[in-house]
């Protein structure tokens, strides 16, 4: 139950910190969002990886899902931060 109580404070506190951010920091923010999910996809790599399991276990298919999204996080957090930095590049003369 406390897992669960730290889940829904963390989604709570995550709602209001990205959109009460100002324009300014959404760069920096996004980077800060692709180091969590690299965190996440070395975390996943650990537990999918087990060298004693003779068998798939539960935590091995949630660490593979996890690794999944967490890539795609991180792929389109680039693309994302690419466009942005685009912006503030000068127009071809």
């Amino acid at each position: 139950m406390a897992s669960l109580t730290i889940f829904v404070l963390a989604i709570f506190v995550g709602y209001h910190v990205v959109w009460n951010v100002t324009p300014a920091l959404h760069t920096p923010l996004m980077a800060v969002t692709n180091a969590i999910s690299g965190i996440i996809v070395v975390g996943a790599m650990l537990q999918v990886v087990d060298i004693n399991a003779q068998q798939i276990t539960l935590t091995s298919v949630l660490g593979a899902i996890a690794i999944f999204l967490a890539s795609i996080n991180i792929f389109g957090g680039f693309l994302v931060t690419q466009r942005m930095l685009d912006m503030f590049k000068a127009k071809g003369k």
